[in-house]
């Protein structure tokens, strides 16, 4: 495939321009792929998007194909990898958030738990039972998101200082109403299971207020598995797992492009017609974030 050393290039670890070097990576961990009527595959995504800190580093996603759901994907996918890590509750990513019991080395990443998950867990709860209690949970979720509207594109610093006078009381007394709450309610109920989801990843759902850098939720990569959805139903099968290792770099050059404000069908048109000639000393002046500086057809995200 004509582009796939452009997404090579960006992937790459000892390139600067390495899509997956952050302090920050938002991942999820698998999305269903179809092959065929019988056979599915799975689809990693991990987004990097620095802009609601401020950053200049360019936006990327990262696509990767795996025949199954192991958590040995994500730990190859992520290997070169240090920081932060946004995710869902998958279980498979514990081993990223512990030390090498071996080796005594510490762990990789510091979990980053998602905010939009715990809210969807207790918003099914409020439209199947209609609770107050989990309406007024809601409502203490939805003013934490508006503090975060309020100060994207502001610094880390700024960020901070703001989700330290706003968003600590604001989760203290959500804690205190979570934790009374299920002192009212059966345990084994579908919104005591709701808040237990929340205040058993406490640590990793509150870590965002003390950095900047970080997010509330993982949107950003669920944004990004959007156009997997729309493709079963256009394309429908990828036909074998080679199909689905041509997809994930497709959907990588552009959703990645996207991100970046260009239009992936006049970028790739232009890289398919360019990189057979193209030094291999310089691959990545066609990354997309490089081509936008001198292309005219860069168009809004």
């Amino acid at each position: 495939m004509a582009p796939d050393p452009v997404c090579r290039k960006a992937r790459s670890s000892t390139h600067p321009d390495c899509l997956l070097c952050s302090t920050a990576l938002i991942l999820v961990p698998s999305t269903l792929f179809f092959l065929s009527k019988r056979d599915r595959g799975r689809l990693w995504t991990v987004v990097r998007d620095e802009r609601p800190y401020g950053s200049t580093a360019p936006p990327a996603a990262f696509y990767l194909y795996s025949a199954d759901r192991k958590a040995e994907h994500a730990r190859a996918l992520l290997k070169d990898c240090r920081g932060h890590l946004h995710a869902d509750g998958y279980t498979g990513l514990g081993g990223l958030y512990e030390a090498d019991p071996k080796t005594g080395e510490p762990a990789p990443f510091k979990e980053v738990a998602c905010w939009a998950h715990a809210r969807r867990k207790i918003y099914d709860v409020h439209v199947e039972t209609k609770s107050p209690a989990a309406a007024q949970s809601l409502d203490m979720i939805a003013r934490l998101f508006a503090i975060e509207a309020d100060i994207k594109g502001r610094s880390p610093a700024e960020r901070v200082a703001a989700r330290r006078e706003r968003a600590n009381p604001l989760l203290d007394e959500l804690r205190v109403f979570f934790d009374a709450t299920l002192a009212k309610i059966s345990g084994k109920s579908d919104f005591a299971k709701a808040i237990r989801y929340a205040t058993s990843r406490w640590t990793a759902l509150t870590r965002y207020v003390d950095d900047g850098r970080l997010e509330m939720s993982n949107n950003a990569a669920e944004r990004a598995i959007r156009p997997l959805t729309l493709g079963r139903k256009n394309y429908l099968f990828a036909g074998s797992d080679d199909g689905g290792r041509r997809a994930a770099i497709m959907y990588t050059l552009i959703e990645t492009a996207r991100f970046n404000g260009i239009d992936p069908e006049t970028w790739l048109a232009e890289v398919i017609a360019r990189i057979a000639d193209h030094p291999i000393s310089k691959l990545d002046e066609l990354l997309p974030w490089k081509w936008e500086k001198a292309a005219p057809q860069a168009i809004a995200a």
